[in-house]
């Protein structure tokens, strides 16, 4: 089973996604980070759940389902480990690879 690890940049986006809600949806503030979360625990069991990208760098991206949208974790399996490099919105507009 191997260690989840969160980069910097992917803690970074899952506090920027949950204070973008927290003002006005503190409940869902707190229940999108938990999805999120435990979408990632999830990695620990099935490394290989989300489908690999078609860009030959080995990341991987799962899909967990959120209200009327869900969350994107962008992950990599680095030398028996977990890495999850960003999270977002699946509805943002993202402009970096």
């Amino acid at each position: 089973m191997p260690d989840v690890i969160w980069l910097p940049e992917a803690i970074d986006d899952l506090e920027r996604l949950r204070a973008f809600l927290m003002d006005t949806h503190p409940k869902a503030a707190r229940q999108a980070a938990q999805v999120i979360v435990k979408g990632a625990s999830r990695l620990s069991d099935f490394p290989e759940i989300g489908p690999p990208m078609d860009d030959g760098t080995g990341r991987r991206e799962l899909f967990e389902a959120f209200g009327r949208g869900g969350y994107v974790l962008r992950y990599r399996i680095d030398d028996g480990r977990v890495v999850i490099l960003r999270v977002w919105h699946a509805r943002e507009q993202r402009e970096t690879p």
